[in-house]
């Protein structure tokens, strides 16, 4: 039987997109290092919101703009919900300028948001700090569906589930560890009085302790991320290029079904007449409703 050749892979010299491209095809193994790094990342940058719902009530409490014990919920609700909606109207942005820009660009500005937002958070002393902070927090903060993106381009196509699954730990990690700092961190004059006198600085700020110490980790993650590969294609072929890659194309193979397939100029089409994409983000956005519901009744 007659087998169809395959179009040959062509990687052009510096785009960090084919070079993992390259990578992953002469690697047929699973890439731990990589993946510990992504892990790693994701999970640092899922701490701060995490950590929040800890001691959220408390904080809004301290803060004196409740006038009954039982409004303090609804209070503490527009603070937590500030983040969500910061996420909400850039989410599609970030996804947007990770694929003109890269990935990398979009990651280390989320996680050096991270770290500035997430220790101002731990110094609010009025109501409207505490919502504006986490409102920019997630305004900023790009990195979760950009790493899920980044998970599936950094392996070969058998190890797509397994990165994106590694993403979902690492958050499920986060919701566990964040809330354990956050609880066992705050108030530490009171916790730990032989450590931090009433008059210090953490007296003043009983919830910086916990912001300060996942910013250092957030510090430590964006230091790490020098050696974070890029993995977004960056190449442009020019006219001369591209015929020469479509003779290459038309040389290598006997069909002219890959030749038309490759002359015909991609059209956009609009995301919502994409009915099984439509599906699964309506099916995800229940999805996380549910968890998010879960996380903030839990917290109170």
């Amino acid at each position: 039987m007659h087998k169809r050749p395959s179009l040959i892979d062509v990687y052009f010299d510096g785009c960090p997109g084919c070079a993992m491209d390259r990578r992953n095809a002469e690697n047929k193994g699973i890439p731990y290092a990589l993946f510990f790094h992504m892990w790693i990342i994701n999970l640092v940058t899922c701490l701060p919101i995490s950590s929040l719902f800890s001691f959220l009530y408390f904080m809004v409490r301290d803060l004196h703009i409740a006038k009954r014990v039982e409004d303090i919920g609804f209070y503490a609700g527009f603070v937590g919900g500030s983040y969500m909606l910061g996420r909400t109207l850039t989410s599609v942005v970030w996804g947007m300028l990770a694929d003109h820009f890269g990935r990398k660009p979009v990651i280390v500005i989320s996680t050096f948001s991270m770290l500035v937002f997430n220790t101002l958070f731990g110094l609010s002393g009025y109501y409207w700090m505490a919502i504006a902070t986490p409102f920019l927090l997630g305004f900023l903060n790009g990195s979760l569906g950009i790493m899920k993106a980044y998970a599936v381009e950094i392996c070969r196509p058998e190890h797509h589930a397994l990165g994106i699954s590694l993403v979902t730990t690492s958050w499920s990690m986060a919701i566990i560890i964040g809330p354990a700092i956050g609880g066992y961190l705050a108030q530490p004059t009171q916790n730990f009085p032989e450590l931090f006198p009433a008059n210090s600085l953490f007296g003043r700020f009983p919830y910086f302790l916990p912001c300060l110490c996942i910013s250092v980790a957030c510090f430590v993650i964006l230091i790490s991320c020098i050696w974070l590969p890029e993995t977004l294609h960056m190449h442009k072929l020019d006219k001369e290029e591209d015929q020469t890659t479509r003779s290459l194309l038309a040389h290598v193979s006997d069909y002219e079904e890959p030749i038309k397939q490759y002359n015909i100029p991609a059209t956009k089409k609009s995301l919502f007449t994409n009915w099984p994409l439509m599906s699964s983000i309506v099916l995800y956005c229940i999805t996380c409703f549910d968890d998010a519901a879960y996380t903030e009744l839990f917290s109170c």
